[in-house]
């Protein structure tokens, strides 16, 4: 863990020793003043939360589990993420609802599906998969992919009949070492750009070569990770944060430059410290057999993904065998012709579908004080600015949020931020 600022500072300046100096020169500072009874319980609970945040942090740096062998179709052996989490769900969602209990109603209505539904899965095929599905429809990315597919297999049928058993996790894929030594002109006859033909041969290579392993993976901390991804060209940052929350099922990984998650925690906190603020509820956007009366009387348990607004079920881009996902907003007219270490964005990961109107009720519940004050909102942001920013009056360079101020929100949901994140995306298409 890096030092903190206050460590720094202890370690280059050891403190004055005032028992030596006659008292009339003994700093003020030095002289201790009897704190009032709430304010010292105060700093008490405080410093117990933090002490525990640390611990958890502290715990979940380096993942402990390790990557399992499987024999697929042909006798071809490869490993996987295992299907386990490296942290318990159950002492997550107590951090988050004592830091917030609104987070108990957001649970209660929608399963926390990375870290709940858990499959084993393969690296190399769903970073693969991705770049495959970058810029394109998920209709062309689904119908490439699985071109991709029949070039190492041609017994496969030219369609398949189930899409979605077709893409489950142990079905055929290629082997990075397969892929690699393809040359790229008969990669492209799948319907790959020169580009992408390069950008998957990359991360072939880098698999078939020992650069890249499922147990590098795992093993790494969050920014090992980044260092090891982001050498692979296509794929950037968003990538890798995608990645890590729904196939490494890191518990605290905040997508800083996802707008998607910017306009959830906007809501969220503007809902916090603005009890009167009402989101409104696009129709188009919800969720197909969901309502606010069937929410209203629990009839909806869990929303079904499968019936998310933003299209069919499978989504050749996402992480197989993934769900449809609400695309993640991108900046317009701002692209880069300088692309070979750049992130060319889209869909990545099974995102949770729009909440419906009754959300509101659950974001405007009564809260104590103690809550607002354990989710302030950072120096020079104030609820008037939340507002004029999700309205589109002041915008930041193309953002709603910087990542400092995205850090300093989220940071007593540390260290199981992945978990709040997810719902923000269900606030940031209504």
């Amino acid at each position: 863990m890096p030092a903190t600022r206050a460590a720094t500072r202890s370690a280059a300046a050891p403190k004055e020793d005032v028992s030596q100096l006659p008292q009339e020169v003994v700093p003020k500072k030095a002289v201790t003043k009897r704190k009032a009874p709430g304010d010292a319980a105060t700093a008490k609970a405080k410093k117990a939360r933090n002490t525990a945040t640390a611990k958890e942090e502290s715990a979940h740096k380096a993942p402990t589990v390790q990557p399992v062998t499987a024999t697929l179709q042909g006798g071809a052996t490869q490993t996987f993420v295992p299907a386990v989490l490296t942290f318990s769900f159950e002492d997550a969602k107590k951090r988050l609802f004592g830091v917030d209990p609104r987070f108990e109603d957001v649970f209660n209505r929608l399963k926390c599906k990375p870290f709940e539904h858990l499959e084993r899965l393969d690296p190399f095929r769903t970073l693969a998969t991705s770049i495959l599905g970058q810029q394109i429809s998920w209709l062309a990315a689904r119908s490439i992919t699985w071109r991709f597919i029949r070039l190492f297999d041609s017994s496969l049928p030219e369609k398949p009949a189930d899409y979605s058993t077709a893409m489950k996790a142990d079905s055929f894929f290629p082997s990075a070492a397969q892929v690699a030594k393809t040359d790229l002109a008969t990669l492209r006859t799948a319907g790959l750009s020169q580009r992408k033909a390069e950008y998957v041969q990359d991360l072939a290579s880098r698999f078939a070569d020992g650069r890249l392993t499922t147990q590098k993976l795992l093993e790494a901390d969050d920014e090992e990770l980044y260092e090891l991804l982001t050498a692979v060209r296509g794929i950037g940052r968003w990538t890798v944060d995608m990645f890590a929350i729904f196939s490494l099922r890191r518990p605290d990984i905040l997508p800083v430059g996802d707008l998607g998650v910017q306009r959830g925690l906007a809501r969220w906190f503007l809902s916090l410290h603005s009890p009167s603020h009402k989101i409104d509820i696009i129709p188009e956007k919800l969720p197909k057999g969901t309502g606010d009366d069937a929410e209203a009387d629990g009839r909806s348990g869990t929303l079904d993904p499968t019936k998310a607004p933003s299209g069919p079920a499978d989504d050749a881009s996402s992480l197989p065998p993934a769900p449809t996902l609400p695309q993640t907003p991108k900046k317009k007219g701002t692209r880069s012709k300088k692309v070979e270490h750049e992130e060319e964005e889209d869909d990545l990961g099974p995102l949770p579908p729009p909440f419906t109107p009754s959300i509101n009720r659950t974001l405007n519940a009564p809260v104590s004080e103690d809550v607002r004050q354990l989710e302030p909102l950072p120096e020079g942001l104030t609820v008037a600015i939340l507002k004029s920013r999700l309205d589109g009056k002041k915008k930041i360079k193309g953002a709603l949020l910087t990542p400092k101020e995205m850090e300093d929100l989220t940071n007593s949901w540390r260290p199981y931020r992945s978990l709040g994140v997810y719902y923000m995306w269900s606030l940031a298409s209504v």
